[in-house]
Parts: structure tokens; C-alpha cells; sequence
């Protein structure tokens, strides 16, 4: 889902405005990466993060995240389900495409973020993009860096770097950067199309090879799948909450938690889950 697919301008505009006005509500201002700080965001937003690994017999993973609500009493829950057995650099993607959801009400569904036939997907992902990695900074960057807005006439090898230390900067992933340059014409058709044709998974490939030395750690981090199956403490206690505030019942308290690989008794409650609630619960996660 790329820019190109959206070609209302004030669509565009719009959706490069509320970026903008959420990165400053949540204290990113200007140049300020979000990069890990995604998490903390769900945290001030309230948004229940849940995550677990789907793996995918496909090329394509099975979904990347969804954005679900739950009424318990009169209290809406928010919840982010999060597939993290897709690379973390694609979660973090995930994420703030889900988030566009959130702002705009427009709701969601299970499915990929690299899906391209539903049009509020592509402002999805515009989104995110804009969201993690702002135009105008994207822009002064590169001005700040090479004293022009164009990279046409860089040379492949210093480009890789360039795209390396964004990635470590930004964390968004290297197909999205590269789209970003092209949106702003900061590259051309056959630096894209080359860029385009690289693995940037290849840890033993020249891009590979670049991002390692550039920042190993936060390079590795953003190449791998975590495979979490967890919540965020703030969530985990919320759901205690519920529990202890009657929002939830014995059962659900402990179903939800089963998935996250936690007991009621490590809170101080002492229920069991039934193998058919476990199967149920699986059976949603898993989309059987």
C-alpha cells in the first residue's frame, strides 16, 4: 500500500495533518523518532496490547495485527492484537497502521498491512509512515546531510547507508523507506526498482552487511521475529482491575491470561481454565 494509490490531495494532506497533530499530543515533536516508544504510546492511549506469535505456511503471514473492542459494563476496552511472529520492524509497522484505526474510527479487521485492495488500508499505511518517519523530516534530512533534496546522483553504496541508519534511527521498515524517498522524489524509477530488488533480510547481503555495522543490535532486533506471547504490564493490570472490579468473571480472567502464558494465582487467585476455554481461546488466535 503505497502513496501512489491515494490521489486526493487533500486526502493526503489530511492524513499528513493528523499524523502530525498526534506525534505532538504524545510529545514527538519535529525530528523525534517514535521507534520502541509505540509501546508506551498503547500504554498513554490505554490500548490493551496482546501479543502472540501466528505462524503462516504461506510467503504472506496470515495477518500482521487488529484493532478489537470489547464492552465490559459500561467500559470499552481497546485492544491491539499483535503477530509477533512477523519481524519487529513489521510490528512496529503494524502498529501504527492499527493506531490509524484507533484515531479515525474507522475500525479494522484481521489481515496484513501490505494488503492493497481496500482503500482506507492505503491511508493505513500512510499513516504509519507519516507517523514513524514524518515527511518533512525524512526531507530535512537528507538536505541537512547531502545539502540537496535529491539522492539521484549518490552512488549505490553510500544510498545503503543512508537507508541503514534511517532504519536504526526510525525503525520502520526498509521497503517503507525506500517508498518514502520515492514519494518525495528524492530518488528516481531505477534506484528504486534496484533498491526494490535487494533482500534487506540478508544478513550476509550487502544491505545486510551495512546495517550490521552501522548498529548490530538494533539491526538484528529489527530483522527478527520475537515471537512474544505477552502483554504489556500497564495491560496485564488493567485485566486484573476488570477482574477485581467485577468487569470480567473468573473464567475470562483466566482464559485471557492462559494466552499470555500467566495464572491467576500469580496475582493472588486461585482459578483453573478448562481444556475446552483454552481450545476456544487458541482456535480465535489462531483463526481456526
Amino acid at each position: 500500500m503505497r502513496l501512489d494509490r491515494i490521489h486526493d490531495e487533500l486526502q493526503i494532506a489530511s492524513i499528513k495533518k493528523l499524523a502530525e497533530e498526534k506525534r505532538c499530543a504524545l510529545g514527538f515533536v519535529g525530528a523525534t523518532p517514535i521507534a520502541s516508544e509505540i509501546f508506551n504510546i498503547l500504554d498513554k492511549l490505554e490500548i490493551i496490547l496482546l501479543e502472540y506469535p501466528i505462524e503462516s505456511d504461506r510467503e504472506q503471514p496470515s495477518f500482521c495485527a487488529a484493532l478489537m473492542y470489547s464492552k465490559q459494563g459500561e467500559e470499552e476496552l481497546v485492544f491491539i492484537g499483535l503477530n509477533t511472529a512477523i519481524y519487529f520492524d513489521k510490528q512496529i509497522y503494524a502498529i501504527a497502521h492499527e493506531l490509524y484505526h484507533f484515531f479515525t474510527k474507522t475500525g479494522s479487521q484481521f489481515g496484513r498491512v501490505d494488503r492493497e485492495d481496500d482503500l482506507v488500508e492505503v491511508q493505513a499505511n500512510y499513516f504509519a509512515e507519516e507517523f514513524l518517519l514524518p515527511e518533512r523530516a525524512l526531507t530535512n534530512t537528507i538536505i541537512e546531510e547531502f545539502k540537496s533534496s535529491s539522492l539521484r546522483n549518490l552512488k549505490m553504496k553510500t544510498l545503503l547507508r543512508f537507508i541503514a541508519r534511517l532504519q536504526c534511527t526510525w525503525w520502520l521498515p526498509y521497503d517503507s523507506i525506500i517508498a518514502r524517498l520515492k514519494q518525495i522524489n528524492a530518488i528516481n524509477e531505477n534506484q528504486y526498482l534496484s533498491l526494490f530488488s535487494i533482500d534487506p533480510r540478508d544478513m550476509n547481503g550487502e544491505y545486510g552487511k551495512v546495517g550490521l555495522a552501522m548498529n548490530k543490535e538494533i539491526f538484528i532486533k529489527l530483522n527478527s521475529a520475537n515471537h512474544n506471547i505477552n502483554a504489556s504490564p500497564k495491560s496485564i493490570e488493567i485485566i486484573v482491575r476488570n477482574f477485581e472490579n467485577n468487569l470480567i468473571d473468573e473464567d475470562d480472567f483466566a482464559d485471557i491470561l492462559s494466552v499470555f502464558e500467566k495464572h491467576p494465582s500469580d496475582f493472588g487467585y486461585d482459578y483453573t481454565v478448562s481444556e475446552d476455554d483454552l481450545d476456544e481461546f487458541d482456535s480465535f488466535f489462531n483463526g481456526r
